[in-house]
C-alpha cells in the first residue's frame, strides 16, 4: 500500500478494501482503521473511533447509543451479523465483533457507514489506516 488515508466515500472505500487485502496478502494479525477524535470524543475522555479486521471479523468498541446505530444499520448489510458483544466490568460501552461474509469492497461500504452512521462522522471525514 502506498497511500493511508482517503477523504471521499468511493477512495475511503477503495482504502479499506486496499488495507483488508494487504492485511490478508501479509498475514498480519488485523488491520485497524480510525479517524480524527473530534471534541466530543475528547469530552467524553474517548480516543479516536476505531475498525479492526481480521479473518472475516469485523471488530469495534461503542457506547449504548453507538451500540443501537450499529444494530440498525446490520439490517441494511445483511451480509454481516453481530456475532459477539462483551461488555467489560472495567470499561464503558461495549465490544463487539460482527461476522462479514462479503467481499472486501462491501466491507469497505460498511467501514464508511460505520464512521458516518455509528460514530456520527460528516461525509466529508478523512479515515485513516494505522495498522496492516
Amino acid at each position: 500500500m502506498t497511500r493511508f488515508d482517503a477523504s471521499t466515500e468511493a477512495t475511503r472505500i477503495e482504502l479499506v478494501a486496499d488495507a483488508i487485502a494487504a492485511h490478508r496478502e501479509r498475514e498480519s494479525p488485523y488491520t485497524t482503521i480510525t479517524v480524527e477524535p473530534t471534541d466530543t470524543d475528547r469530552e467524553l475522555g474517548h480516543g479516536a473511533p476505531w475498525v479492526q479486521y481480521f479473518d472475516g471479523t469485523v471488530a469495534l468498541d461503542c457506547t449504548e447509543y453507538e451500540l443501537e446505530q450499529l444494530k440498525s444499520l446490520c439490517s441494511e448489510f445483511s451480509s454481516f451479523s453481530i456475532e459477539e458483544l462483551v461488555e467489560p466490568e472495567e470499561a464503558e460501552g461495549t465490544h463487539a465483533r460482527l461476522t462479514a461474509r462479503t467481499d472486501d469492497e462491501r466491507v469497505g461500504q460498511f467501514v464508511d457507514r460505520v464512521f458516518q452512521d455509528v460514530f456520527d462522522r460528516p461525509e466529508s471525514y478523512r479515515l485513516w489506516v494505522t495498522d496492516i
